[in-house]
């Protein structure tokens, strides 16, 4: 199917924009990274909240640049330790975090945790902001599961080799693309998303 209508999403994260991308890529919405557009200053993600910071993520470049944008906040809120990392989840070792030393840190957090107080939650917001800058549509979406001791899996980023899927009994580590792009957060909330996503497109 021929792209229905370019849009940006506002994240610099390649795998990210690329899980994002496959997922609109059926309906004719092509996605193209904020990353290609060195000249957009990054958006400082201070909102207390998922969707507030996805909001900042759509309205900022979107003014910036004159175009549709839709910003994505998402992260790993864990029970037993009341909702943290939560909007800190990319940050959540501090300076210069990456997926491993995040990682590490979760593991050290939950080290008396017993296994089956575990559970956590993938989160995901989804705002998209016209070309004035202004939101025009909000989504959320949440996946369920367990956090284990070891990782498993080469496929997904951040916690994803951690994140058992009790269901499967499979990390998102472990679940291929397509599996994931069915069930995750980010799929969820992009589901309730896209209807009113092209509706606005077209429109536009």
């Amino acid at each position: 199917m021929s792209a229905l209508i370019e849009v940006v999403l506002g994240s610099r994260n390649r795998k990210k924009s690329r899980e994002v991308a496959e997922i609109l890529a059926p309906h004719g919405i092509e996605v193209v990274s904020i990353a290609d557009f060195p000249e957009v200053r990054e958006v400082v993600e201070d909102g207390a909240t998922f969707a507030e910071n996805a909001a900042r993520k759509a309205s900022q470049p979107a003014l910036a640049l004159g175009r549709w944008v839709i910003g994505e906040d998402s992260g790993l809120m864990v029970d037993a330790l009341g909702g943290r990392p939560g909007v800190y989840s990319a940050r959540f070792s501090g300076p210069g975090a990456t997926d491993e030393t995040n990682n590490a840190r979760l593991m050290e957090e939950l080290a008396a945790v017993p296994a089956e107080q575990r559970i956590a939650a993938y989160v995901c917001s989804i705002a998209l902001a016209d070309p004035t800058g202004t939101i025009r549509l909000r989504s959320d979406g949440r996946c369920r599961g367990l956090i284990i001791n070891e990782p498993r899996g080469e496929n997904g980023f951040g916690y994803d080799p951690y994140f058992l899927i009790r269901e499967y009994h499979r990390t998102f580590g472990e679940l291929s693309a397509r599996v994931k792009h069915q069930i995750s957060h980010r799929a969820r909330a992009l589901a309730a998303f896209i209807p009113g996503l092209i509706k606005l497109l077209r429109e536009g």
